[in-house]
Parts: C-alpha cells; structure tokens; sequence
C-alpha cells in the first residue's frame, strides 16, 4: 500500500491499469486525447504488480477495480466516473486543477 500511496502522490494524473482492460484502455485513450502526460500502471506487466493490484483496492476500500484514476493526488474513480465528468464538461477543469498537466 506504501508503494501505491506514493506512486499517486509523484504525479498529477496516475492511473492503475492493467494492458488487457478494454476500460482501461478508453481511459488511458481519453486522457491522452486530452493532452495528459498521466502516469501509466500497467498491474499485469509490474513486478509486484499482484500486490500492488491489491494497494489501489486498500486504499479505496473495495475490491480491486481498474482502471483506478487519481487526479491531484485524490481518487476520481474508474470508467464510469472519468466518462461521466468528461460527459459533463468537468474532467478538463479538474486536471487543470491538479496542475501540470497538458490538456489540449
């Protein structure tokens, strides 16, 4: 939990993910559109990446789900979320927030 702890708080947008997550891949593919250099955890390709699959799920109480997104160090959420702030016009302010990020 201390690795995933950290790993949220060195960057603006960090996003847990594993390669295979159709989700996750519309995820990572919206941010990216948008211009954010977020940091990427592919679960499935870490070297501890079982226990560090476990660390997101600590962290927000629940069973593990991915993609996990986190923005200025606080969690979004997953798919549905991150869809639904864009949807609504309110993912870009929020990154914008979070600083250090390049939204187009």
């Amino acid at each position: 939990m201390d690795k995933a702890k950290k790993l949220v708080s060195q960057r603006a947008v960090v996003v847990f993910s594993i390669s295979s997550c159709c989700m996750c891949h519309t995820v990572k593919s919206l941010l990216q559109d948008l211009g954010v250099n977020a940091a990427v955890h592919e679960l499935d390709e870490e070297p501890r990446g079982r226990e560090m699959e476990k660390a997101p799920a600590v962290l927000v109480r629940c069973n593990p789900l991915v993609p996990l997104v986190f923005i200025g160090g606080k969690l979004v959420g997953s798919t549905d979320r991150i869809m639904s702030l864009h949807l609504g016009g309110k993912l870009v302010p929020l990154l914008h927030e979070a600083g250090r990020c390049i939204v187009k």
